[in-house]
């Protein structure tokens, strides 16, 4: 077999090498042992070079056993090399004894590179939609042999060795073949099984051996406080989600129902003894609450791998590895696939905008400011002491971009929540003056972080457009769930942060004060169709000392759980998809803890329980009923019906949508029943009342309209109903024909 001229094992410089080479190689110094170790031609003559510590004797032999030469020792501390009998280039393995002991080893430096020309050239280019495929850890046959393939960027490395169980984290055996096109070093390690844990020990630029570092592209880790990254097979999954998928890939989101049920994954419920729940046991008991409930997705806090618990995923150290907390990453795909069973969509807290400094994470990876700004005012958080992507850097932005690609082809998620958008877009994000770098515009904004947001969405609806990616985005930034070519951030929604604070603020004031803020309900519709909004009520309301949702609400305890069920139905009945933190369904009086389980025993009292029951009746009325979602987004499916009582805090407005019967939202937010009060209506008739927050089943007092009220028209030419509104309750209304 003839060489092969380029990316095969290279040819030695001399009959052998120097001791200098030796030495290096004994050191682990050697940045680049393919010209030492492995197979070499030397005069037209094929030599072997190992080495094996701890061998007395090594004999080469091929793959079937077949002896190849017996190598002389050139060092006790285990360097061999001789002459072998093969016709070319390819794998052979050592037979190696000491004293009794015998133990034979594959050489991974008799294979040639998996890596070819045209991955380095989409590499630096940083258009490599298939990253996650090369880096990272892959088993593999590679020239007959079974192993597993590292790979791993770090460009301004001395030396890279790919350490770990397999070869007892002795970083001279498995020194890596520099790419210096693209800046990846790569190894094949025959023999290496799944399960074992490994990480890079790197020479930076200086010559200083860093910390060890995980794998970036690791699609499994050890569960902390262990550090490792593991080898994985490939994942297997026989998928039954088809349909799911087919169905969100051919709709227009804006028009259909999404209502979102927010999950903490380690704290939504544990064992008896604190543990988790793994992934199979969440999906037993989450997939059947949420269906019966009628949420139409879970989102998930992150589930990337991450170091420490109390940042609930938001430092996230692994982006490719579902955390090793709640088991191996097939249990969270079929967690995905029994979700899409039973049409319920997944989405996933997504953080590309900064990471932990942990020595072990992506913080000076190759010794250099690598995935981060060297800059600290360009690339570190003040808010979370963590680092910033450098957005601007083509291999970086591609890392993070394949990301997304990932979850959505590896584990089928529905779309990405992503996170703090606001302090990827501005420069002076929670800086003051002189702590920041204006752009090459002497601007704010964050140039490279808004290409790599569009880029990023224009490949996810383009490869995936069964997803959908959601902004948690609090500034007034133009068009941020807008087109691309339109010159929108390409989002398909955004988190409106506005009607949380707002509607919060509100229903936390005493009822009598209320006509003095009415604003704060009525100013929301001024913008609401600027974007692709989500209501979010979020985990962040409820955590860090501001208690639950339930104990924001003015008033005594009756008043409370009124406030919270007229609110949750005001919030349903408002133009916009819904979110909902865990636990605020039934009402959880205590602040939320990512270290034990929800008060489920709450459910046992009559108001949680009627408060539970609400927000599923919410939830299926929102769905049903496409008046209340079909134009979620558009100013034509919402028009005010009463917005100027603010003595009496009365709102009302219509819900509709072509070709459906309308939808009339009722909200009295006092504790006075409003007797004969009008309302004015857009067609005669009778009108049923579809929901009342203050039935008994409920937990309210009972007040209400019989189920039913009849609209007239007047003199005037004007229709309306005389109602009766319950106390701090919502009513909605539709037509009976």
């Amino acid at each position: 077999m003839k060489k092969p001229e380029s990316d095969g094992p290279e040819q030695a410089r001399g009959d052998a090498p120097s001791r200098e080479e030796i030495n290096a190689i004994l050191n682990a110094t050697h940045g680049d042992a393919f010209s030492v170790l492995g197979i070499h031609d030397i005069n037209g003559s094929h030599v072997a070079r190992c080495f094996l510590p701890g061998a007395e004797t090594v004999e080469a032999c091929d793959l079937d056993g077949k002896s190849l030469g017996k190598l002389k020792c050139l060092d006790e501390a285990g360097f061999f090399a001789g002459p072998v009998d093969i016709s070319g280039f390819v794998p052979i393995r050592y037979h190696a004894t000491r004293g009794g002991a015998e133990w034979t080893v594959t050489d991974p430096y008799s294979f040639w590179p998996v890596l070819g020309p045209m991955d380095d050239y989409y590499v630096r280019e940083g258009s490599h939609l298939r990253l996650f495929d090369k880096l990272g850890a892959h088993q593999m046959n590679h020239q007959g042999v079974e192993g597993f393939h590292f790979a791993v960027w770090a460009p301004n490395a001395r030396r890279v060795s790919v350490v770990g169980a397999f070869n007892g984290w002795d970083g001279r055996r498995h020194m890596m073949r520099f790419r210096r096109d693209s800046g990846v070093w790569e190894i094949f390690a025959p023999d290496v099984e799944p399960g074992q844990p490994y990480k890079f020990e790197i020479i930076g630029a200086e010559g200083k051996l860093l910390p060890l570092k995980a794998d970036p592209f690791a699609r499994r880790s050890e569960l902390r406080p262990q550090t490792a990254s593991l080898t994985a097979a490939d994942l297997e999954q026989e998928w039954d989600d088809e349909a799911h998928r087919e169905h969100w890939a051919s709709v227009d989101r804006r028009r259909e129902p999404v209502t979102i049920y927010e999950v903490h994954a380690g704290s939504w419920q544990r064992h008896d003894d604190g543990s988790f729940l793994s992934w199979d046991e969440l999906a037993d008991r989450l997939i059947p609450y949420c269906s019966d409930m009628g949420f139409t997705h879970i989102e998930f806090l992150p589930v990337s791998e991450y170091p420490y618990d109390p940042s609930w995923g938001y430092q996230t150290t692994g982006l490719y590895a579902p955390t090793a907390r709640f088991g191996e990453p097939e249990g969270f795909a079929r967690f995905v696939n029994g979700c899409h069973k039973v049409g319920i969509g997944v989405i996933l807290d997504w953080v590309p905008a900064h990471f932990p400094t942990d020595e072990h994470g992506l913080r000076q990876f190759d010794g250099t400011s690598l995935y981060e700004h060297a800059d600290p005012r360009q690339g570190f958080h003040p808010d979370w002491n963590t680092a910033i992507y450098n957005f601007g850097r083509t291999e970086v932005a591609s890392f993070l971009l394949n990301n997304a690609l990932y979850w959505g082809e590896k584990f089928h998620v529905d779309g990405l929540r992503v996170d703090a958008v606001a302090s990827m877009l501005y420069l002076d994000y929670s800086r003051k003056h002189g702590e920041w770098v204006p752009n090459e515009y002497g601007g704010n904004e964050n140039l490279g972080a808004v290409r790599f947001i569009q880029e990023t969405n224009k490949a996810v609806y383009g490869n995936h457009p069964e997803m959908m990616t959601i902004a948690e985005e609090s500034t007034a930034w133009p068009k941020v769930s807008q087109p691309v070519h339109e010159g929108g951030l390409g989002f398909g929604f955004k988190w409106n942060m506005g009607f949380m604070h707002d509607t919060l603020s509100y229903l936390a004031r005493e009822p009598i004060y209320r006509k003095h803020h009415h604003q704060e309900i009525t100013f929301g519709l001024l913008y609401a169709f600027a974007e692709n909004y989500v209501l979010p009520l979020s985990h962040d309301e409820v955590v860090h000392g501001k208690g639950s949702l339930i104990a924001k609400m003015a008033g005594d305890d009756w008043q409370k759980f009124a406030n919270l069920r007229a609110y949750y139905a005001f919030m349903w009945g408002y133009p916009g998809k819904k979110l909902l933190f865990m636990g605020q369904e039934f009402a959880q009086w205590s602040e939320w803890s990512e270290a034990r389980g929800l008060d489920w025993n709450l459910l046992d009292y009559p108001t949680h329980e009627g408060m539970r029951r609400l927000v599923r009746d919410l939830n299926f009325t929102y769905r049903s009923k496409k008046a209340l979602h079909a134009r979620d987004c558009e100013p034509e499916g919402f028009e005010w019906a009463i917005v100027d009582d603010d003595d009496n805090s009365v709102f009302a407005w219509q819900r509709k949508a072509p070709g459906e019967k309308p939808i009339i939202v009722i909200c009295n937010f006092t504790p006075v029943p409003r007797e004969d009060y009008h309302v004015p209506l857009p067609k005669a008739g009778v009108w049923r009342e579809i929901l009342n927050t203050d039935a008994e089943i409920y937990g309210g007092s009972g007040k209400g309209n019989g189920g039913r009220v009849r609209a007239d028209v007047h003199g005037h030419g004007g229709i309306s109903a005389t109602l009766l509104l319950p106390p701090l309750a919502t009513i909605m209304l539709e037509p009976e024909d």
